[in-house]
């Protein structure tokens, strides 16, 4: 099923940022969606009540809705509540649980998806050359898509972590996460997804993907505030991560002994970002309300009508990986037009993209020589008549 038009009214007028901006089409959604006003409303609402009764005062009062939270957001790909952490960003998250695993040892390998997140392999390739361990990659499909069968015959007493970027950021891939994790499970090595662009827009069930470690900011498809972020530590692989700092919330000290957390909460802190948090909640409520199930097929309609649309324009050119069904995240390039101008250009005309460069996916890009790509990522926010209005401006400019 799809969004139906009255439902999507709805949402759309429950988005300040499509009414403030008047003609302004918004197709970022990648990098920062727009905020329902519920969550707009649930973040004002506390920094009210914290200048009321002090945010102490106010965090005692909303710890129920925290605890509501975590329920909601282990609902949202099939995890329970113990096994989430609330977290300030995606690297945070990802660096928290990376750096709690065992450190590495020499000759030791971390085998990664060719599209991996920059700000990971930063991470990996600095624990690697540090400890004379290896970073390697995992053979791709023709169509730029992980290979599992080869990552199996890559698997050996030296492989320590797979890590699989889900949905990369430089276009519309979707790699087989499921087939990895089979991959995994069955070698007995810890798996971790980054799952940035696929919470919020595509269903996440953490127990068929069978990962260890997930993670995802809540700015992007989840339309929740900067600043939030969740992560999943599966419970049974919780006891093998010892946290790289504590606080008196994760460990709590009681007559001498470090009373470390037995649940995902061991790496928060003590202080965090209410207001921010119940603003997440409600946005992830809109989500579970809405249904993920329609929030992906009406993307990847979206989206497909996109990428048929651009096909047309002469002087673009697609950089999309993948086959069959493709993710919302558009990438092109317009030729004569250097993309991070071309965002600017756009931006003029009330048209708002992103455009990524090299760091983000430096293997993926140097691989296929791409110096950096122009990306339009749809919401089911979006109409149609927006998808035309961008690509009548995108031949204009072409002209």
């Amino acid at each position: 099923m799809m969004i139906d038009a009255n439902t999507l009214a709805t949402l759309r007028s429950q988005t300040p940022g499509l009414n403030h901006h008047g003609k302004a089409v918004h197709l970022n959604h990648a990098g920062a969606s727009l905020l329902p006003q519920a969550a707009l409303d649930a973040i004002h609402q506390h920094l009210e009540l914290e200048s009321q009764v002090g945010p102490m005062e106010a965090a005692i009062i909303v710890e129920a809705r925290l605890q509501a939270l975590r329920a909601d957001a282990a609902r949202l790909i099939n995890a329970d509540s113990d096994e989430i952490a609330l977290m300030g960003s995606g690297s945070s998250a990802f660096g928290t649980a990376f750096s709690a695993m065992p450190a590495l040892k020499p000759g030791e390998r971390i085998l990664v998806s060719r599209q991996e997140w920059g700000g990971n392999l930063a991470n990996y390739q600095r624990a690697a050359q540090s400890a004379g361990a290896r970073v390697d990659v995992i053979p791709c499909h023709a169509d730029g898509s992980v290979d599992a069968a080869a990552l199996a015959n890559q698997i050996d007493s030296s492989v320590r972590l797979i890590s699989l970027t889900w949905l990369p950021a430089n276009g519309g891939l979707i790699n087989d996460a499921i087939a990895v994790g089979k991959v995994a499970a069955a070698a007995g090595v810890p798996y971790l997804i980054d799952a940035g662009q696929a919470v919020g827009q595509l269903p996440v069930d953490v127990r068929l993907l069978q990962c260890d470690v997930l993670k995802s900011a809540g700015r992007k498809h989840l339309r929740g505030p900067r600043g939030t972020a969740i992560l999943y530590i599966r419970r049974v692989f919780l006891e093998k991560l010892q946290p790289a700092w504590v606080d008196v919330s994760s460990a709590p000290m009681e007559t001498g002994n470090v009373n470390l957390r037995n649940d995902a909460r061991r790496f928060e802190t003590s202080e965090a970002p209410i207001a921010l948090q119940l603003g997440l909640a409600a946005s992830i409520a809109v989500a579970l309300e809405v249904g993920v199930e329609n929030i992906a097929n009406t993307t990847a309609r979206l989206a497909q009508n996109l990428r048929e649309r651009l096909t047309d324009i002469k002087g673009i050119s697609l950089h999309d990986l993948g086959s069959g069904r493709q993710s919302g995240l558009v990438s092109f390039t317009l030729q004569g037009h250097e993309p991070t101008v071309l965002k600017s250009a756009l931006a003029a005309k009330g048209f708002y993209i992103g455009a990524n460069g090299v760091p983000y996916t430096p293997l993926d890009m140097q691989t296929r020589g791409l110096h950096s790509i122009a990306r339009a990522s749809v919401s089911y926010l979006n109409t149609d008549e927006e998808l035309e209005s961008f690509a009548v401006v995108l031949e204009q400019m072409a002209r």
